[in-house]
């Protein structure tokens, strides 16, 4: 059972498909690794992820949506690149290791960042209340992380601002249906919920692109990978291939979004009920606070907690061992992990705590 935080799991049925389909693609006697990038057959994998994302997300046309590479980090220097201008005021909430992450990178720009909200002062078990964020009058965006994959918290709905929001949604894009309405950029890598590592989703509300620098080296600018429909030069096609699949796995075989998000809060309240209900393990996240994804908890010791680890692992359990930042443990439930392994990992650490 495979609990990592990244890459994750994948849905048998779509790693299936994909052995069936390696040696030789729609007929074409090649792996889809071996086509063309130009191949009308890649193209038509790359436009119809596009428009499954719209579908399931149920987007207008005021978005576009765009597959690039340089995973979340590069669009932590992209954001700040395309939506400001040197000393335009730019305000990010902190909310623990990416978010950091992405401030650090927008720093070494140069911008009048500003950090108008953080979840530090408790050490990063609760998100800062949305409703209370005040933004500087002139600032060009506000940038957040949705969900925070070291810490476990997330966001669970986002307020209408003045200025536009643009969201790192590495971790819980495409979990469950949502709003998109305050939002006019999400971007997203896709090794957690929607594929492998090497492609990154961008979805960008069109309105934003008219206040793009014309300064910008073609390759960061986002209008030309727009322009060229995620095909600008060599894309991550295999990576791509595994995301269509699993857009296709949501969307044909799971019903959607809101059943999918109904499984999610399922494997989510099994696994944090048992933990508040057992006195051998600790959530210290505020639970209007928690992760949907990533759930993270203590032993009373670090020599428990390893035992902990080494025997999930003897017990076919994997990817419980916390961020080597943080220590602990922590489960991930990505899309591609089922309520069956949940119910699994709960009697495993139920067997566990009453022999320790």
């Amino acid at each position: 059972m495979n609990f990592y935080p990244g890459p994750g799991a994948l849905p048998l049925p779509v790693l299936k498909r994909i052995h069936t389909e390696l040696f030789n693609f729609d007929g074409t006697g090649m792996s889809v690794m071996e086509i063309s990038h130009r191949n009308p057959k890649i193209q038509f994998i790359i436009d119809d992820s596009v428009e499954r994302i719209k579908r399931l997300m149920t987007l207008n046309d005021e978005f576009d949506v765009i597959f690039l590479q340089g995973g979340g980090s590069l669009q932590f220097l992209m954001v700040p690149m395309n939506f400001s201008e040197d000393g335009d005021y730019i305000d990010y909430i902190d909310t623990g290791y990416w978010a950091e992450k992405a401030i650090r990178a927008a720093k070494g720009l140069d911008r009048d960042l500003e950090i108008i909200a953080s979840s530090a002062d408790s050490y990063h078990t609760k998100v800062p209340n949305l409703a209370k964020v005040q933004l500087r009058e002139k600032t060009r965006y506000l940038h957040l992380c949705s969900n925070n994959t070291v810490v476990g918290t997330q966001f669970h709905d986002f307020p209408k601002f003045s200025v536009p929001v643009v969201v790192d949604m590495s971790s819980d894009f495409m979990s469950k249906s949502m709003d998109t309405t305050n939002l006019s950029c999400i971007y997203a890598h896709a090794q957690k919920n929607i594929g492998l590592s090497g492609v990154t989703v961008v979805l960008i509300r069109k309105e934003m692109l008219t206040q793009v620098s014309e300064n910008l080296p073609e390759f960061l600018d986002y209008r030309t990978h727009i322009a060229r429909r995620s095909n600008y030069h060599t894309p991550p096609c295999f990576s791509i291939y595994v995301m269509w699949h699993i857009l296709r796995w949501i969307e044909e075989d799971m019903g959607g979004l809101n059943q999918l998000g109904e499984i999610n809060q399922k494997k989510a309240d099994l696994l944090y009920n048992f933990i508040d209900s057992c006195a051998l393990f600790d959530c210290p996240v505020e639970k209007q606070s928690r992760s949907q994804m990533n759930v993270v908890f203590t032993l009373p010791s670090k020599d428990l907690e390893q035992q902990f680890i080494q025997a999930a692992a003897e017990s076919g359990i994997v990817g419980v061992a916390g961020h080597r930042t943080k220590g602990g443990c922590r489960v991930s439930l990505y899309n591609g992990v089922t309520i069956e392994a949940v119910s699994s990992l709960t009697m495993f650490m139920e067997d566990f705590a009453q022999n320790n």
